[in-house]
């Protein structure tokens, strides 16, 4: 049975000792209470409980949720009282309560439910310093817990405790509205701008800002929590992102007995090196009269080559870049492709050599070699420009500015990174309102080196000891975007490693657990993941149930509801090559980092692929994997002679594809030997797309027998040669003879379940070609019966071998208007999910780009579409208005055609 509570002790203490004077009467209360105690670094201690009996707050055995505690003072009882400096652990001149105003549930605009909101003010000890405001929040019905918000940038608002969790899911009410105590301040500043850096000039307000305020206010919240309940609280966490990220992490490591759990989201810890970065790319940017500046243009293109190179690094084309790490490896190939030619500013299409060397000075780490930082910092990460971050474009609300040359001191108009370090450098470390920021090397601060390290010391949240917290059973959870724009998370995985090091894996796994999420900014990004990490953290902390792979719902909303699992550092979510893109569900947490430059489906050796065009030209491509030389020999054409060649050479682009000197066709290479890509058109320019294959159907035996491959297919196709490209759509059965019969649907033109009596058809046979290694098409009368002699030449097919099975492609030529290429796919039902995967694509249009498959869900070079599968027959997939057309698939190979009016008569797609 749950003890009585001696509320009316703490009331009558309280009331007899208001006569004596409020801050005489409010100290002897927590006298009474323990107060003016040690525990955790100064601050209040709390009544213990005599030995032998059960402590008043103890659950019952049944450990049903305690019913809420309910205050033993009224909230006007709070009002006007004072706390003296002793009651406070660190210095100060005391505490007063401003005002204690009752809300009621009912109250306009209000969804917290009955709450005392009380304010007040912790007094300096310097009297030039501003005070330190303070917001509490006490519930009438306490569920014994408190939280602790931190707060976010320069600080200087105040922190009223009501904000729901950052990050939470959608619809949960704020901790205030479910029953827990809430608190914050300003850290001692009060100011317009949490990008107004001014306070810093005060060494008071520096300190407070550092981390003194929190335990200040913290100090002084348990004290009234305490007045008003008559119990401690069963267990008190902190909650922060960004600079609040860092109080959070600072606090513990600083006083790691006063919190049982901390959220730390993209915290600034490695605060003093984030400064020194964001002046490093001031520098960068402004430096030479602001030749390394970037317009949004130039950013906008830095970011999309990035994206198109690492998109499908992780299996799944969905514009978050989420293997991180392997996408590093590529940031070479994209500054060379985004190079001006000789390095000089020729516009917005390309990088200067100065404007390269500002993406490599934001995307490196910034290493001390002349100085260290507090707790043996010599580094402060880099931002990830090349894997996904963005400063440019509708995620982000932050840019690189719009001017070459900055104020002083920096405003909006100058880079959102640049604007925070000079005020840094301009109040934390020189104190200097007019000092030209440019002119400072955070390399080589030189007579500011010693202030630079006392800053780091005082603001910074580096300590890797965090044995003392977890000893008493702390429980940290950490997350940071892999895209943040503001606070590298290179730091935050560097303080993790650090942590590691300095405790071992087991330890801190025991104890923490770090998230990362690519895609995600700083708030911003094109994946904003929504989770309940305070219900993780108090089944950690409360019931031992350690976090395990979470599940993430985006916010963003362009993309709202789409999910991802949550994965533990160094892991990041792979698809697995099957289902919808927007389920958690089919990606899987890995660990692999690969080159993306090797390519697993490239030949062993020098190696010959055997296919045709979209011009129906039938053709073998050589590759030579040691040199990536190509040669695409014309093997048979209307328009081309017999024998005539293209050379070059491919070049990686990563996920197996390869830029060439084919007009801008992209070679793909894809598992099962299939080769997907482009040569220069016969005429008119651009490239047609080709598709070939390592292994074919050979049929040189006697009597030819053609069982292995002999089946009921769907085609799709393009007819060229007069006017513009037409769509084909059929079916076709090829049989055991070698001889074959299209059906086309007598109303629609198009596919029809394969009928041998249909009036709309193509007949003839094919024959083996044995110098071509293809065969030889012969048409025939569509009057006549199926015949394997005579019939006119029109064409040829290769009968691409992809794992042993049997991938169709016939090359139409039966005259100069009318060639063409058919891919055939067998008449079959297909379940969706079968041809989920991420595609390359080449249009007859002489467009290279990406498709992915999802389920239902269909995008196709940017364009999204709804899918119905066996529609209008078995094997074939439908399109809606978002991309409106059909496809077939086969063996990892797919081609979709639209509906007439639209762009592209015909597509390829090889699946990665």
């Amino acid at each position: 049975m749950r003890a009585p509570r001696p509320s009316s002790m703490f009331r009558a203490a309280f009331r007899a000792c208001r006569p004596l004077g409020t801050a005489i009467g409010f100290s002897l209360v927590l006298a009474a209470c323990g107060g003016g105690g040690g525990g955790g670094g100064g601050g209040f201690s709390f009544p213990t409980q005599p030995a032998g009996t059960s402590p008043p707050d103890a659950d019952p055995p049944d450990n049903a949720p305690p019913p809420p505690v309910v205050p033993v003072l009224s909230c006007a009882e709070l009002a006007g009282k004072s706390l003296p400096a002793s009651a406070i652990g660190l210095p100060t001149q005391g505490a007063t309560v401003t005002s204690a105003t009752p809300v009621a549930a009912g109250d306009a605009s209000n969804p917290m439910g009955d709450y005392c909101r009380v304010r007040g003010t912790i007094q300096p000890v310097d009297p030039a310093s501003q005070a330190i405001n303070f917001a509490l929040n006490l519930p009438e019905k306490w569920n014994q817990k408190t939280i602790h918000f931190g707060g976010g940038g320069f600080d200087g608002v105040l922190i009223d405790g009501t904000e729901t969790i950052r990050f939470g899911p959608a619809g949960k009410p704020a901790p205030l509205a479910l029953g827990y105590a809430t608190y914050g301040d300003d850290s001692g500043h009060q100011a317009s701008s949490i990008t107004d850096g001014r306070f810093a000039a005060n060494d008071e307000q520096l300190a407070n800002y550092g981390g003194l305020s929190l335990k200040k206010t913290r100090d002084v919240a348990q004290a009234l929590v305490l007045a008003r309940y008559g119990v401690k609280p069963k267990k008190a966490y902190f909650l922060g992102t960004s600079t609040g990220g860092r109080d959070a992490l600072g606090y513990v490591q600083r006083w790691p007995l006063d919190y049982d759990g901390i959220i730390a989201n993209e915290p600034a810890l490695n605060y003093t090196g984030t400064r020194l970065s964001n002046v490093a790319v001031g520098r960068a940017l402004y430096s030479n009269g602001g030749a390394g500046w970037m317009n949004v243009a130039k950013t906008l293109r830095v970011q999309k080559a990035a994206m198109q190179a690492c998109d499908k690094l992780d299996g799944a084309a969905d514009n978050i870049v989420s293997n991180v790490e392997s996408c590093r490896q590529l940031n070479e190939p994209i500054l060379a492709s985004l190079r001006c030619s000789g390095g000089l500013d020729t516009g917005d299409t390309c990088l200067s050599d100065a404007q390269i060397a500002t993406v490599r000075t934001i995307e490196s780490p910034l290493e001390f070699t002349r100085y260290a930082l507090a707790n043996g910092v010599r580094r402060a990460g880099g931002y990830n420009l090349l894997e996904g971050a963005l400063v440019a474009g509708p995620y982000t609300t932050r840019d690189l500015g719009t001017r070459r040359v900055p104020a002083n001191p920096a405003t909006s108009a100058d880079a959102n990174m640049y604007v925070t370090g000079d005020q840094w450098v301009k109040y934390f470390v020189t104190r200097i309102d007019s000092f030209d920021t440019l002119g400072f090397d955070p390399l080589d601060p030189a007579g500011y080196t010693a202030r630079v390290a006392e800053v780091s010391r005082l603001t910074d949240a580096t300590n890797p000891d965090l044995a003392p917290f977890f000893a008493h059973g702390g429980r940290i959870i950490m997350l940071h975007g892999l895209a943040d724009e503001v606070i590298s998370p290179n730091s935050t995985i560097d303080y993790y490693r650090q942590l590691v090091a300095t405790l071992g894996q087991a330890a801190v796994d025991e104890s923490v657990r770090f998230y990362t999420v690519p895609g995600m900014g700083h708030g911003t990004g094109v994946f904003i993941p929504n989770w309940d990490s305070l219900a993780a953290l108090e089944g950690w902390v409360e019931e031992g149930l350690a976090p395990a792979t979470g599940v993430a719902v985006d916010a963003v909303a362009g993309t709202y509801g789409r999910t991802r699992p949550l994965c533990r550092f160094p892991s990041w979510p792979k698809y697995r090559g099957s289902g919808s893109l927007d389920a958690a569900v089919n990606y899987s947490c890995v660990t692999e980092v690969g080159d993306p430059l090797v390519c697993p489906n490239l030949p062993a050796a020098a190696t010959a692929y055997k296919g045709g065009n979209g011009f129906g030209e039938e053709l073998s491509v050589q590759i030579d994997p040691a040199t990536m030389a190509y040669t695409v020999t014309i093997d048979a054409s209307l328009q081309r002679a017999t024998g005539a060649q293209r050379s070059g050479t491919l070049v990686a682009q990563g996920q197996c594809s390869y830029a060439s000197a084919e007009s801008g066709a992209v070679f793909s290479f894809a598992p099962g030997g299939v080769l997907l890509g482009g040569v220069n058109a016969p005429a008119g320019g651009g490239f047609t797309p080709l598709l070939a294959f390592q292994a074919t159907f050979e049929n040189a035996a006697t009597p030819t027998v053609f069982n292995p491959v002999a089946n009921i297919f769907n085609a799709v196709g393009v007819q060229q040669g007069s006017g513009a490209a037409v769509a084909h759509a059929s079916s076709v059965r090829l049989r055991n003879a070698g001889t074959f019969q299209y059906c086309r649907d007598a109303i629609t033109g198009s596919f029809m379940a394969y009928d041998p009596s249909c009036t709309q058809t193509e007949k003839g046979y094919i024959s083996y070609n044995a110098a071509r290694s293809a065969f030889d098409l012969r048409t025939t009368s569509p009057t006549d019966g199926a015949a394997t002699t005579g019939g006119t030449l029109t064409g040829s097919m290769v009968i691409g071998l992809v794992n042993g099975s049997a991938v169709p492609l016939h090359l139409v030529r039966e005259s100069a208007a009318n060639t063409g290429l058919r891919l055939l796919a067998p008449q079959q039902s297909l379940m969706a999910g079968a041809a989920d995967g991420s595609y390359a694509m080449a249009s007859v249009q002489g467009e290279s780009r990406e498709a992915t498959v999802a389920g239902s869900a269909f995008n196709l070079g940017g364009a999204a579409a709804a899918l119905s599968y066996d529609t209008p027959v078995p094997g074939v997939v439908q399109a809606d208005a978002g991309r409106p057309g059909n496809f077939i698939f086969t063996h990892g190979v797919l081609g979709f055609v639209s509906t007439s009016g639209t762009a592209a008569a015909l597509e390829l797609g090889a699946r990665h």
